[in-house]
């Protein structure tokens, strides 16, 4: 009796020690398919896009949707650059541009007005640019255009940049407010003890230490402008003004849509907007987390 008593808990320990291991690769399954799921989910679409458009419109209709292509063109692309796709691309770039310019440049300010100022007017405005960030523009398109109408602003890139600019402003304020709320007090006293200004402590403490965040900021109120559509669409019209979503347009008409060519004009619109992740994307985190040090 004795010995079946002390080999038990040998049997038990042999039996329980393994199975940790197993509980670990079990739990490890769930997450992998998980990942496998969202990959496909991201690489397949991207996969359809990049080639359909190298195939021709005649294996685009015989060819399966996902079969690898039986002859690979790229009289898309050129089409696409003959269409004028330079052109849209020139005002994408500048409206983006004169977005992101114009957002960083009135809310840092703004930002740094609100983290450092004590009066009631500060606090609501702050609440202003909150109830900003609930305001779609679809409900406000219409007193839009009678303002940029009246501003004699019509059919030109300025009545893009300042409406899509005005919609960026409040997410910019809040994340900017978060990251200069994470700023030690102690660094804005002692500057202030060796006679330092508010614009110093603009120029020498706030700036350098909000770089992150500015970069998140200008990433996102960029990618606003460049994937804008209901701006363009109603505040311009010539050809001359167009920006890439409205030049999209060119490749369907009443007879149909030249769905190659319009995935090659997809792709090459998507590349600037991949190159500006590749380069900013540590600062996009970065900026992102901004305020959850805390």
């Amino acid at each position: 009796m004795s010995a079946q008593v002390m080999t038990r808990p040998e049997t038990r320990t042999q039996r329980s020690s393994p199975g940790k291991p197993r509980r670990r690769r079990v739990g490890n399954v769930p997450a992998g398919l998980a990942a496998g799921v969202w990959f496909l989910i991201v690489a397949v679409p991207i996969y359809f896009i990049v080639v359909t458009s190298i195939r021709t419109q005649d294996a685009y209709v015989t060819d399966g949707p996902l079969d690898p292509p039986t002859s690979v063109t790229l009289d898309n692309y050129s089409n696409v650059l003959e269409l004028g796709f330079a052109t849209f691309l020139r005002n994408s770039v500048i409206a983006a541009v004169a977005t992101v310019v114009l957002v960083l440049v009135l809310a840092l300010p703004a930002a740094y007005a609100i983290v450092r100022g004590r009066s009631r007017a500060v606090r609501m405005g702050f609440t202003l640019f909150l109830v900003g960030l609930a305001i779609p523009a679809q409900a406000v398109i219409i007193p839009i255009y009678l303002i940029i109408t009246r501003l004699n602003l019509y059919d030109s890139l300025t009545a893009i940049v300042l409406p899509t600019a005005a919609f960026s402003l409040p997410m910019g304020v809040v994340v900017l407010t978060s990251a200069l709320r994470d700023i030690p007090g102690e660094l804005y006293e002692a500057m202030t003890v060796d006679g330092a200004g508010p614009g110093v402590l603009f120029r020498r403490l706030v700036l350098p230490l909000s770089r992150p965040a500015l970069a998140s900021v200008g990433i996102f109120a960029g990618l606003n402008a460049w994937n804008g559509f209901l701006f363009p669409l109603v505040l311009t019209q010539s050809a001359d003004q167009r920006v890439l979503p409205l030049g999209l347009w060119n490749f369907q008409s009443q007879y149909g849509t030249d769905v190659p060519g319009l995935l090659a004009a997809v792709v090459l619109s998507a590349l600037p907007v991949l190159a500006l992740y590749l380069f900013g994307r540590r600062h996009l985190l970065s900026g992102l987390a901004a305020g959850f040090g805390k």
